[in-house]
């Protein structure tokens, strides 16, 4: 099966390649490092007995890399070198500014095909892999399977659509499994789904969500009233669109129009998922006549009706500023959902639509615990928003809900960690019979 996936990867690679460097234009930030990508990673020095272990932590984007943070502070704690790489240009800046000395180097992911990933395992030559959440590539599973490398998958999810994929397909399942020495999934379903495809109980810790384990800084009320400042939200109730989709800014900004109609004094805050989407965005905006100001432009220059901070690594801080949040990807056609757990950890008022599978077990936990509420449709937005901008007690009530909810659903980090250095525990006396 291994031989059919490389004999089909180039041919896909060629018809898929235009669009998805077309979506790196759009991204931008994609030159720099770009070789990285086809394998050609700075060469790490060899893996001695004596070295200290190396750990190869991949995590696709954004909330990946700030999911890990606790996890790579762990690791350095306990004498572990980190290679990180990541996917996305978003990842990887997010990674140089905040885990550059938490790493021995930080680089791009390589494309999964023979010859790019056996050149980035020969650089990096790692004692242990670590993948994130829904990466199991093919290629570089074999390729730490040839090596006798451990791999371990954290914060392991299925959703809908890939679980469905794998059940279509028995042998591409084991080819996405076989080469993960232990899965970490987070939830009971996930384990379920697993052993559907025949991961064998042995091989699998239900550790929990290490999203839930996040640790935000809070926002001082110095740093709050310039933040508004420079986003131009003055009135003193703020609607925030978390992580939005195509559609639901347009939802929101109805929801934002049916607030102040009402007489209630409120401003929009849109933090879209893709920054890159500010075009779109301002032609809605546009549209409906509101002021408005995007943040990448700099300060706003006077009170805006509408924010939008297209900007990246800032949601967890601009959440802070907001009294009810909708989280995106989860209106109108979209199906998998956005996080709401910053949200929840900052105590905040949440709304989502139906489609929140990628996250389903959280928002069915949240809805049941009083700590969310769900919108059918954009009609519905509008009317749960309005009945909680005007109703000080409900936000109140959801928000200690919410908080409490996160409280009690801590843990997930230590159960992953206990499980990484169980691992690396072998590892080091594997080393110390000077095996490494």
């Amino acid at each position: 099966m291994l031989w059919i996936y490389r004999l089909l990867f180039l041919p896909a690679l060629l018809v898929l390649s235009p669009r998805y460097l077309l979506r790196m234009r759009k991204r931008g930030g994609y030159g720099a490092h770009f070789s990285q990508r086809f394998g050609a990673h700075p060469r790490l020095p060899g893996r001695g007995s004596k070295a200290a272990p190396r750990v190869w932590l991949q995590a696709v984007s954004v909330g990946e890399m700030l999911a890990i943070g606790p996890l790579l502070e762990g690791l350095q704690g306990d004498g572990v070198d980190v290679y990180l790489t990541t996917t996305t240009s978003t990842g990887f800046k997010l990674a140089n500014d905040r885990y550059r000395g938490l790493t021995v180097g930080i680089g791009y992911f390589p494309v999964d095909w023979w010859w790019f990933s056996a050149r980035a395992w020969a650089r990096i030559a790692p004692d242990l892999m670590i993948l994130t959440e829904g990466e199991r590539w093919p290629e570089h599973l074999f390729q730490a399977t040839r090596r006798g490398v451990p791999v371990l998958s954290i914060n392991t999810r299925l959703s809908d659509r890939s679980f469905a994929r794998m059940q279509r397909i028995p042998a591409a399942a084991r080819l996405m499994t076989r080469g993960i020495t232990r899965f970490m999934p987070v939830s009971a379903e996930d384990s379920a789904r697993l052993a559907a495809l025949g991961v064998a109980p042995e091989r699998m810790t239900t550790t929990g969500n290490i999203k839930l384990d996040v640790r935000i800084p809070l926002l001082s009320p110095e740093e709050r009233n310039p933040l508004r400042g420079e986003l131009g939200l003055v009135e003193p109730l703020v609607l925030l669109g978390s992580s939005t989709w195509p559609g639901e800014e347009a939802a929101l900004v109805g929801a934002w129009q049916t607030a102040r109609a009402a007489g209630v004094r409120c401003s929009l805050l849109i933090v879209p998922r893709h920054a890159e989407r500010r075009a779109e965005i301002e032609q809605v905006l546009i549209a409906t006549g509101v002021r408005f100001h995007f943040r990448s432009r700099g300060a706003a220059p006077d009170a805006v009706d509408v924010a939008v901070a297209d900007t990246t690594g800032e949601l967890r801080r601009l959440t802070q500023l907001a009294d009810v949040v909708f989280v995106g990807k989860s209106l109108g056609s979209h199906t998998e959902g956005q996080t709401p757990v910053e949200a929840a950890a900052l105590g905040k008022p949440i709304l989502f639509g139906p489609g929140m599978s990628n996250f389903r077990d959280i928002a069915r936990d949240l809805l049941k615990r009083g700590a969310a509420l769900e919108v059918a449709d954009a009609a519905r937005l509008s009317e749960l928003t309005l009945q909680l901008m005007q109703n000080d007690a409900q936000r109140e009530s959801l928000s200690l809900a919410a908080t409490t909810w996160h409280r009690g659903n801590s843990g997930a980090l230590v159960r992953t960690m206990d499980v990484v250095r169980a691992e690396m525990l072998k590892i080091r006396e594997q080393k110390n019979r000077g095996g490494g």
